[in-house]
C-alpha cells in the first residue's frame, strides 16, 4: 500500500470515492445511497467514520439527509463544485472536467506577466483555455510561462491545437517535466469583469462580473514556473476550500 494512502484519514477515503460516484453519476436520482452500516461493511470503517464522511458531502451540497429515510444524491443545478486545499486538489481537476484550447502554447512579451515571474525581460510563454465539465465550459484560464520551463515541456500535443480537448493539467504536466517538481502556491481571489476573449468563450454579456482567481505555482527551489489567471462563469462554478488549523 502507498504510504500516502495509508497515512490518509478513513474518512478522507470514504468521502473522496464516495464524492467521485457521486460526481461521476453513479447514483440514480431520488435513489438513496448505501446506508451508513452497508458503508461501513464496504470499507471495513466505523460508522462514525462514515457519519463523518457524509457530514462533509453534506457540506459541499453533494448530498442531502432526510431523516428516517436515507441520503440521497442533491438534484444537479449545473454547477461545478470542487474544494480544493492542496496542489494536489487542482491537478484532480483532471478527473471530472476537460481542458479545451483556445490559443496553443506560444511565445509572447508581455511585461506585467513577465514582472510577476520575476524573468530577467519581458519574454514570456503564454496560452489559453477552458475548462469544461459536462460539456460546459465554466471557468477561462490564461497562463504565462518562463521560457525556460517551457523548454523543459517540449511538445505538447494537448497544447498545440485551437479546439483540442484533454483531460491534462498544465501544472501536472509540469510536474512531471521539470527537473524541481512543483512545491506550493500562492493565489488572489478578486472580482473581475468578463471582456473579450473571456467573455465570448463563456458566453457571457461583456462586463458581467466574474470571479477571478489568480495563482502563482512554485518549484522546490522557491522559483515561480507558472502564473495562471482564470476567470469562472458566475452560474457554473461554486469555489470551496477547506480552512485547517494549525496545532503545535
Amino acid at each position: 500500500m502507498d504510504p500516502a494512502a495509508k497515512a490518509e484519514p478513513a474518512f478522507r477515503r470514504v468521502w473522496g470515492d464516495l464524492r467521485t460516484q457521486i460526481l461521476g453519476h453513479a447514483f440514480p436520482p431520488d435513489t438513496a445511497l448505501p446506508t451508513e452500516a452497508e458503508i461501513a461493511r464496504q470499507y471495513a470503517v466505523s460508522r462514525q467514520t462514515v457519519r463523518r464522511a457524509f457530514q462533509d458531502l453534506v457540506a459541499e451540497d453533494l448530498v442531502f439527509r432526510v431523516p428516517g429515510r436515507g441520503t440521497f444524491v442533491t438534484p444537479a443545478s449545473g454547477r461545478y463544485l470542487r474544494q480544493f486545499g492542496s496542489v494536489e486538489d487542482l491537478m484532480g481537476l483532471s478527473a471530472d472536467s476537460q481542458l479545451q484550447v483556445l490559443r496553443p502554447l506560444a511565445a509572447a512579451v508581455d511585461p506585467t506577466s513577465a514582472g510577476r515571474l520575476r524573468l530577467p525581460d519581458d519574454r514570456v510563454v503564454t496560452a489559453s483555455f477552458l475548462r469544461v465539465h459536462h460539456g460546459e465550459p465554466f471557468s477561462h484560464t490564461s497562463i504565462y510561462l518562463p521560457p525556460g520551463v517551457r523548454a523543459h515541456l517540449g511538445e505538447v500535443e494537448e497544447l498545440s491545437k485551437p479546439g483540442t480537448v484533454s483531460e491534462v493539467t498544465i501544472i501536472g504536466l509540469l510536474d512531471q517535466a521539470l527537473d524541481a517538481p512543483i512545491q506550493d502556491a500562492e493565489q488572489s481571489i478578486t472580482v473581475g469583469t468578463a471582456g473579450g476573449e473571456v467573455a465570448e468563450s463563456l458566453g457571457l454579456p461583456a462586463r458581467t462580473p466574474v470571479l477571478r482567481i489568480d495563482r502563482m505555482y512554485f518549484d522546490t527551489n522557491g522559483d515561480p514556473v507558472e502564473l495562471a489567471i482564470s476567470h469562472f462563469h458566475p452560474d457554473r462554478y461554486s469555489y470551496r476550500t477547506r480552512l485547517r488549523r494549525h496545532r503545535p
